[in-house]
């Protein structure tokens, strides 16, 4: 019993002189910024603009906007996308045309125009901002992946 009680004590001592180096410690996202206080925000980056599509990092990954999209309206009333990226408009806005997958509904039938549950492109589609990775990021696309396993390929 006085052995239990031992070992209870003392995970209770360990946890809370953990939690009390928890509280001191600085995180590499927040920066010195202790983890019991809130920090100043951020300032923001310049968001990405380039005529250039971005490399997709796995199967079925919505392709990124490569430009700014602020001021743009997407909601019930309009979407500024479809000025662009519109079947009708594509010839003279050069931009790509909306996926056909976007012209499906739930059941998979096609429709005339846009699906009413893909009208809200910022739900998949993101922009992304010129910006350094606040930590080591040591992931590998698919396709680099993939090559590893055949023979002759990249390592």
């Amino acid at each position: 019993m006085k052995s239990a009680f031992r070992a209870l004590a003392l995970a209770a001592a360990l946890a809370l002189a953990a939690s009390v180096s928890l509280a001191q410690t600085n995180s590499a996202l927040r920066g010195n910024t202790p983890l019991d206080q809130e920090g100043q925000a951020a300032r923001m980056t310049p968001m990405r603009n380039t005529t250039e599509k971005e490399v997709r990092n796995y199967p079925e990954q919505p392709p990124l906007i490569p430009h700014a999209i602020e001021g743009y309206q997407v909601d019930l009333n309009g979407n500024k996308c479809l000025s662009c990226h519109a079947r009708a408009r594509t010839g003279e806005s050069q931009a790509p045309m909306v996926s056909i997958t976007h012209f499906m509904d739930r059941d998979g039938q096609f429709l005339a125009s846009v699906s009413p549950r893909r009208f809200f492109c910022t739900q998949c589609h993101v922009p992304q901002h010129e910006v350094k990775a606040p930590v080591e990021n040591t992931f590998v696309d698919i396709d680099t992946l993939l090559s590893r396993t055949q023979p002759g390929g990249r390592r």
